[in-house]
């Protein structure tokens, strides 16, 4: 069987890393002319990390990411609130990685040549024998069966469903990386919160960096980007007499090894259907979802070994479409829990935590086993 997997971010290369240890022909197809992410972090949330397990790749992610031993919430004046582990973030069971070092990670799992770049989708077409995506460049790639992993604004939605405009949340999101400070302790995922906003701290890279992310109200919508350009000066002011370590982290976003951007934050509503014949969705061109439950990477993580699983239960290429089916049955109505959940525990940490919500059924979640479990209606 042959797969193409539009787009080299984490979900679409984990989906390939997936398909191809399931003996599935994968080619990645991606816009930029090279694989990269930007200097953010990621949380791994146990879900997440326990997809990576599945991928062979859990002593890598180990090795460039750091454990978080602690979690702490605590409110704009830095005193602490209480809250359950299975409100906030698990210790022991979460984890902070650079985004790029969890690419880079992946896509060495990939056989040499499986990753083209410099290819922007821009059309798709299929019939019962396969499908076809063209690029920008004038090249086409056929397969039995095409995964859109093209990101929030993805060209291959527009095949599924009627294109809508992602909406815009109401939140621009100040995010980027600074080198580990002495007043912040070790292995420690931090969150402070207070009306309309909170800020985020976790390490990546074991312990050398920090992550940082802080959530202010915008009035007016702002791009949808990862990579524009965040101002320090306009941080500082949105957190000025909040805890004093706030701004020890905002200080050094200027100095040797700081960086900054501004992220304007956009969701969708759930997506009616995923797939169409022998085109599904996968990550955030499936279901954008804001990162107040800190799930965007790992739900992305569940799909590409979900679909996986299924794919490789079907006896070959006819059987894709069933596959894609029941890929969506099986994924979509948690995603869009997940989606609708984030709104909400936004909400509740701009209101100084009141609102945390049990997160187990997200973090005890095995999307490979209900995968395979549902993979028997498929086999032969």
């Amino acid at each position: 069987m042959r797969a193409v997997v539009v787009g080299g971010g984490i979900g679409g290369t984990a989906a390939a890393v997936a398909l191809t240890r399931a003996g599935i022909d994968v080619r990645v197809y991606e816009q930029a002319q090279r694989l990269a992410e930007v200097g953010a972090g990621v949380a791994l949330a146990p879900n997440g990390l326990r997809m990576l397990e599945r991928l062979g790749v859990a002593e890598l992610v180990a090795r460039a990411g750091a454990r978080h031993l602690s979690t702490q919430l605590r409110l704009s004046d830095g005193r602490p609130v209480r809250h359950e582990a299975h409100e906030f973030a698990q210790p022991g069971r979460n984890m902070g990685i650079h985004r790029a070092d969890l690419l880079a990670l992946l896509a060495a799992q990939l056989p040499p040549g499986t990753v083209v770049t410099g290819h922007r989708c821009t059309g798709f077409r299929q019939d019962a024998d396969g499908a076809t995506v063209s690029f920008a460049n004038g090249a086409t790639a056929t397969a039995d069966v095409v995964i859109g992993a093209d990101g929030i604004h993805s060209v291959l939605q527009g095949f599924v469903v009627a294109p809508a405009e992602p909406t815009f949340s109401g939140v621009v999101a100040y995010r980027g990386l600074v080198p580990r400070l002495a007043e912040f302790p070790d292995a420690t995922m931090r969150m402070w919160v207070g009306e309309n906003r909170h800020f985020l701290v976790f390490p990546v890279r074991a312990g050398e960096l920090l992550n940082y992310v802080g959530f202010v109200p915008s009035a007016e919508s702002v791009r949808e980007s990862w990579s524009a350009e965040g101002d320090p000066a306009a941080l500082a002011a949105q957190f000025a007499g909040w805890d004093p370590v706030i701004g020890t982290v905002i200080a050094a976003i200027s100095g040797p090894g700081g960086s900054g951007f501004q992220w304007g934050m956009y969701d969708r509503v759930p997506l009616p259907r995923w797939s169409s014949g022998r085109l599904t969705l996968l990550g955030d061109a499936a279901h954008p979802m804001l990162p107040h439950l800190g799930q965007g990477v790992n739900q992305a993580l569940e799909d590409g070994v979900a679909l996986a699983v299924l794919l490789s239960a079907v006896s070959g290429p006819a059987g894709v479409p069933r596959a894609l089916a029941l890929y969506e049955e099986l994924r979509r109505e948690r995603t869009a829990r997940v989606q609708l959940g984030s709104r909400r525990n936004g909400a509740g940490y701009d209101s100084s935590g009141s609102q945390l919500t049990d997160r187990r059924w997200i973090y005890d979640y095995d999307a490979w086993a209900e995968a395979l479990a549902a993979g028997a209606a498929l086999r032969p």
